[in-house]
């Protein structure tokens, strides 16, 4: 029972700076722990991050791990990935998803997705 919008996708130079973000609609964001996953032509689609109902708790992929920060902010009813320091390999559909329990096994709701083009 959830909406979600992804923006922010775009065309960067290897090294530089995106922020992603995912609007949520309805008052029920914050019973959600909130993730980003990606995925490029080909492949399956692969964890990037999440973060739980309240934001204490945050995984990482080990790509990304130290270059990537998620966050959220209940009152905006809004996600966030701030992705630094990117790399050609980070090129793929970014997509904003939702899971109730944190278990992503798989996750009850995806945005639509935003384009992330790294070039080189």
């Amino acid at each position: 029972q959830v909406q979600l919008a992804e923006s922010g996708g775009g065309l960067v130079q290897a090294g530089g700076s995106l922020r992603l973000s995912c609007a949520a609609s309805g008052r029920t964001f914050s019973s959600y722990a909130m993730g980003w996953f990606r995925q490029t032509p080909g492949k399956e689609r692969e964890f990037v991050a999440t973060i739980s109902r309240s934001g204490g708790n945050t995984n990482y992929a080990d790509s990304v791990k130290g270059r990537f920060t998620i966050s959220r902010d209940n009152a905006k009813n809004t996600v966030y990935l701030q992705m630094n320091s990117l790399k050609p390999e980070d090129t793929a559909v970014y997509y904003c998803a939702a899971d109730p329990y944190n278990s992503w096994y798989p996750p009850s709701y995806w945005g639509q997705g935003t384009q992330v083009t790294v070039s080189s």
